[in-house]
């Protein structure tokens, strides 16, 4: 979901100067994987870099078609309106995960580097009974928004379009946990030369403003 809006500005932007029709739908990232893992139908798939590498060593993306597009971070966000905690280094931001009532995280790769980092903190046990996991295709900042919950992470590409909340701002340089999300062609493609002409296009130096415009970084 992190690559939702930029792959279909992407789209959009190769259809006008190719012709060819392209539909991408935007699903959580851990049913993406299962979907073209059962063998699904689909020319490409986007996932976060490692989960592509799974796919191509089961066969279900071609080996050698990965195609790196963004690298994407991870924000921090309020409800609007509420008080924003000082994030500005990895200390503060420990201190503003203890004092919020609950803290949300998604089940990306990105969630799950989180997690890793409480415990890393060892402040998992004090966490216990206050994280909120989105669910898949859930955006964390909607969480956010409604007041379910008080401290939210997840991508800023995630974040960005929503209403109802305050990015706070970027996790701590240091422990910023980056994401690259690839896209492979699909071994069940019967037009693998139309996708790689897409991916190229989508990989290419003429796509980093949008994909800035989008809180990520070109990879």
């Amino acid at each position: 979901m992190a690559t939702r809006l930029v792959l279909n500005e992407l789209a959009q932007a190769y259809q006008q100067q190719s012709s060819s029709p392209v539909a991408i739908e935007s699903v959580g990232g851990v049913d993406a994987a299962k979907r073209v893992q059962a063998g699904e139908y689909f020319d490409f798939v986007v996932l976060a870099a490692d989960a592509i590498d799974k796919l191509i060593v089961a066969g279900r993306v071609v080996d050698g078609s990965r195609v790196d597009l963004v690298n994407s971070g991870v924000a921090v966000a309020v409800k609007a309106g509420a008080p924003q905690p000082d994030i500005s280094s990895e200390e503060a931001l420990k201190r503003a995960v203890l004092a919020a009532p609950t803290v949300g995280y998604s089940t990306g790769p990105s969630g799950v580097a989180l997690v890793k980092q409480f415990e890393r903190w060892g402040i998992a046990a004090q966490l216990e009974g206050r994280l909120v996991q989105a669910p898949p295709g859930v955006p964390v900042g909607s969480l956010v928004a409604r007041g379910d919950v008080a401290l939210g992470f997840q991508q800023l590409s995630e974040l960005l379009p929503l209403e109802g909340i305050t990015i706070v701002g970027p996790l701590p340089a240091a422990m910023q946990i980056n994401t690259i999300f690839s896209a492979g062609i699909c071994a069940a493609s019967a037009q693998p030369e139309a996708v790689r002409s897409l991916l190229a296009f989508m990989a290419s130096p003429a796509t980093a403003e949008a994909k800035r415009r989008h809180g990520m970084e070109a990879a």
